[in-house]
């Protein structure tokens, strides 16, 4: 024990010692930074424009309808193009974009339709990236620092995350919208040279896959790569735990947190804020904690573990009203998610051949991105009757999900 402890520092550790992924991860934090940034330059400048909420919603949806509509494309052209050249592009893509909305919008001639242009322009593009930006590690260390690598990335995702919109928002406060739009083309710019500067290892290139008519469709490639999930019950397994836990993510982590401090807890947009930093907090010591743990567990096992854990904590919430014991509880599901994360991406990336992989994260992805309004909509309408009925059934979901994955015994043994 005290060696594997010991050992557990180094290890963790022991990508950020290797350029290429010096430069992914800086590369990646950054394009996720400017996210961070692009949601609320958009948000406030359309607020500023136009005084309406509605016209929000347009906004932000014209750029998250294009993104979930091109990931597939995204996927299936990763796994035929380079996915380090799809990340430059999309990168300096972004960056020109922002840049012109942000020089427009210091000029005076911004509109709303030119945002809304905008943003669906910035989703599209931004579809193509995300793919990429997983399924281009394996070229980037070896396999045997997938798991601490994928922890790495993923405690600079969530920094990102968190950081993005508050300096987003501090910038906006000093300067002007607009600015936060330059700023962002900055964060994109930098990300594509970052990229642009790795030198991937070289890979044993797979035959390529062919039709009577030589080389199949973009359809053809999309479809494919959805059997591909859908024939193996282990890569089915670890999709459908993904898709369940962006379900229980959306709704119950938005609308579920602020009418528990809202109405429950009577803490207000503090307590709001203490909730979901205690989630981030959570689930960043799960990812750096997973990232510190050597060999191979089984993923099977942790994936069930997951789906149950997370049960029992959103049944904690709709039963407990202290703000202690449930910020202790949302702590504890940050921990899990974040932990389990970190193995289940690495096995995707350990186990599917390089030829499908980027299609095989696109579905995983488009399936997350469609179910989160939906959980919007239904923790919406049960937030309307009261707490438990909305976590309740999110418990639910989560504990038929754990004892499908324990009914497999392939999946049971997934390493």
């Amino acid at each position: 024990m005290a060696t594997t402890l010991a050992g557990a520092g180094p290890r963790l550790w022991a990508p950020a010692r290797q350029r290429p992924f010096q430069l992914l991860w800086l590369g990646q934090s950054l394009s996720l930074l400017g996210d961070g940034f692009s949601v609320v330059a958009f948000s406030w400048i359309t607020l500023g424009l136009t005084g309406s909420t509605l016209t929000l919603g347009y906004v932000l949806a014209f750029q998250a309808v294009p993104r979930t509509l091109l990931t597939l494309v995204g996927g299936s052209l990763g796994d035929s193009w380079s996915t380090r050249t799809l990340m430059i592009a999309s990168s300096w893509t972004r960056a020109v974009l922002m840049a012109g909305v942000g020089l427009a919008g210091l000029g005076g001639h911004l509109t709303v339709w030119m945002l809304c242009a905008a943003a669906a322009a910035f989703g599209a593009v931004d579809a193509f990236f995300q793919p990429a930006r997983v399924s281009i590690l394996p070229s980037v260390v070896d396999e045997s620092l997938l798991t601490p690598a994928n922890a790495l990335l993923g405690a600079g995702s969530r920094t990102a995350a968190v950081v993005g919109p508050a300096v987003g928002g501090v910038v906006i406060a000093l300067t002007r919208a607009p600015v936060a739009f330059l700023v962002d083309a900055v964060c994109f710019a930098l990300c594509g040279w970052c990229v642009s500067r790795i030198r991937p290892r070289a890979r044993t290139a797979p035959a390529p896959r062919k039709t009577d008519t030589g080389q199949p469709s973009l359809g053809a490639r999309i479809r494919e790569g959805v059997a591909f999930t859908l024939r193996d019950p282990r890569l089915r397994t670890v999709v459908a735990l993904d898709t369940a836990v962006n379900f229980c993510y959306a709704g119950p982590f938005t609308v579920g947190f602020a009418t528990l401090a809202d109405q429950v807890l009577r803490g207000g947009s503090a307590t709001l804020g203490v909730l979901n930093g205690s989630l981030a907090g959570g689930a960043m010591l799960g990812t750096l904690a997973g990232g510190t743990l050597g060999g191979r567990p089984r993923v099977g096992l942790l994936v069930a573990a997951l789906a149950g854990w997370l049960a029992a904590g959103m049944a904690a919430l709709g039963l407990v009203h202290s703000t202690p014991a449930v910020v202790a509880t949302v702590l504890a599901m940050g921990f899990a998610i974040g932990f389990q994360g970190v193995f289940g991406l690495s096995w995707i990336q350990r186990n599917i051949p390089g030829d499908v992989l980027s299609r095989v994260i696109s579905v995983d992805m488009v399936l997350g991105y469609a179910v989160a309004p939906l959980s919007l909509i239904v923790c919406g309408a049960l937030a309307r009757i009261d707490t438990f009925a909305l976590f309740g059934l999110v418990a639910a979901v989560l504990a038929l999900t754990g004892l499908a994955v324990l009914a497999s015994k392939a999946v049971r043994e997934m390493r």
